[in-house]
C-alpha cells in the first residue's frame, strides 16, 4: 500500500468495520475476508462480514463463518443497517461495485472510508485505500502482506493461516497454476509457520463432496464436455434443468471448467450455466490467450488473463450460439504456439 503510514495510523483508533466480498464468494473471497476480519479484531475494531449471496459448503468450515451475514439469506435490512453504521468498508477481491450486485450502489453511497484489497484487473478508483496488484495471485495473499507492512505478522494466528491459506492455494489451482510464483510459495511457507494445515485445508475444501455433486461431475464429463479441435476449445453447457435434477447447490459446479483444460491440445475452456436470474459464463486459458479480455468484451465480466467471468440477459441457446460465433476473431491467438 502506497499510503501505509497513513492507513496505519488511521487503524490506531478503533472503528466499526465491514468487510464485504464479492456475490457468489469462493474460497479466496470469504478466506481472505475472514483472516482479514480476525486481525482487524486482535486489533480492536468492530468487525462484520456481509457476502452479497450465499456460497460452498465446503468454505463453511472457515472460522468466523458463523458470524457471516449474507445479504440475500437475512433481512437486507441488516446488513443495509451495518453499512450505514459502518466508519471503515473494506472491499475484498472484486474490482468494481457491481460485482457485489445490489450492495454496490449501498456501499458507492457511503461515506464510510474504503479500502480496496484486490487482485483484479482493472480496479475502479472508488476507495481511499487501495492494496491492489494484477499480478498477485489472489486476494488472501495480499491480505497477508498487509498485515506484514503494518507490522503485525505475530497476530496471525491459526485460525487466520488456515483462511489465507486456504484463498492461496485455490486461486492457485493448488499451487498449479502459472500464477504460482516464488513469492506465493514463500508466503503459503510462512502461513504454514503460523499455523496453517495444508492437508486439513486440502480435504475440506477438494475431498468433501456430495453424492450428488459427484454424480453431477460424471454426467458433465460424460455427456456434456464438448471439444472443437479446429479452436483448440473445450465448452460445457448445463441447464437449469439439469442442475436441478442433481440437486445442484452453490459451488457445485466450481472447477468444472478446468477440465476442458486438461484435454491435450485445448486452449480455451468455457462453462456456460443456466442460474435462472442470467446465464454465468467461466471462462479458463492457457498461455497468453486472454480470456479477461473475451469476457469485457462480449460477456459483461472480466477477472484476469487466464481466468475471469461472465454473464448474460441472453438465452441459454443464445449465450452460447454468440459464444461460437466469436471464435473465429480468436482463431489465430487459439492457434499460436508459444515457447
Amino acid at each position: 500500500m502506497q499510503n501505509i503510514t497513513a492507513f496505519k495510523e488511521y487503524l490506531n483508533k478503533s472503528r466499526k468495520v465491514v468487510v464485504i466480498t464479492h456475490f457468489k464468494p469462493d474460497a479466496d473471497a470469504l478466506g481472505s475476508s475472514l483472516g482479514l476480519s480476525g486481525y482487524l479484531k486482535k486489533k480492536g475494531h468492530a468487525v462484520t462480514v456481509i457476502t452479497p449471496s450465499d456460497y460452498p459448503d465446503f468454505i463453511s468450515w472457515m472460522p468466523g463463518n458463523n458470524e457471516v451475514v449474507i445479504f440475500q439469506k437475512e433481512r437486507p435490512q441488516k446488513a443495509k443497517q451495518l453499512i450505514a453504521d459502518a466508519d471503515t468498508i473494506f472491499c475484498l477481491d472484486f474490482s468494481s461495485l457491481n460485482r457485489i450486485n445490489d450492495l454496490g450502489e449501498i456501499v458507492g453511497a457511503s461515506p464510510a472510508t474504503k479500502v480496496l484489497i484486490d487482485h483484479h484487473l482493472e480496479p475502479e478508483k472508488f476507495a481511499q485505500y487501495e492494496q491492489w496488484d494484477g499480478t498477485a495471485a489472489s486476494t488472501a495473499e495480499l491480505v497477508f502482506q498487509l498485515i506484514e507492512e503494518l507490522g503485525d505478522k505475530s497476530l496471525i494466528d491459526v485460525n487466520i493461516a488456515n483462511c489465507l491459506y486456504a484463498g492461496i492455494m485455490t486461486d492457485t489451482g493448488g499451487f498449479r497454476h502459472s500464477n504460482t510464483t516464488h513469492k506465493v510459495f514463500k508466503i503459503a511457507g510462512e502461513l504454514v509457520a503460523l499455523g496453517a494445515n495444508p492437508s486439513k485445508v486440502s480435504k475440506l475444501i477438494y475431498d468433501t463432496n456430495s453424492i450428488e455433486r459427484l454424480r453431477l461431475m460424471g454426467y458433465v464429463l460424460g455427456q456434456k464436455l464438448k471439444v472443437i479441435p479446429e479452436y483448440r476449445t473445450a465448452y460445457i453447457v448445463l441447464t437449469a434443468e439439469e442442475l436441478k435434477n442433481f440437486s445442484s447447490q452453490t459451488g457445485d459446479t466450481e472447477g468444472f471448467v478446468n477440465y476442458g483444460l486438461s484435454i491435450k491440445g485445448i486452449k480455451l475452456s468455457v462453462l456456460i450455466s443456466d442460474r435462472k436470474e442470467n446465464i454465468k459464463l467461466s471462462f479458463r486459458s492457457l498461455g497468453n490467450f486472454s480470456v479477461n479480455d473475451m469476457a469485457r468484451k462480449y460477456f459483461d465480466g472480466g477477472g484476469h488473463r487466464n481466468a475471469s467471468g461472465g454473464q448474460t440477459k441472453l438465452t441459454l441457446e443464445q449465450t452460447l450460439e454468440k459464444f461460437l460465433s466469436i471464435l473465429p476473431e480468436y482463431k489465430e491467438q487459439l492457434l499460436a504456439e508459444e515457447n
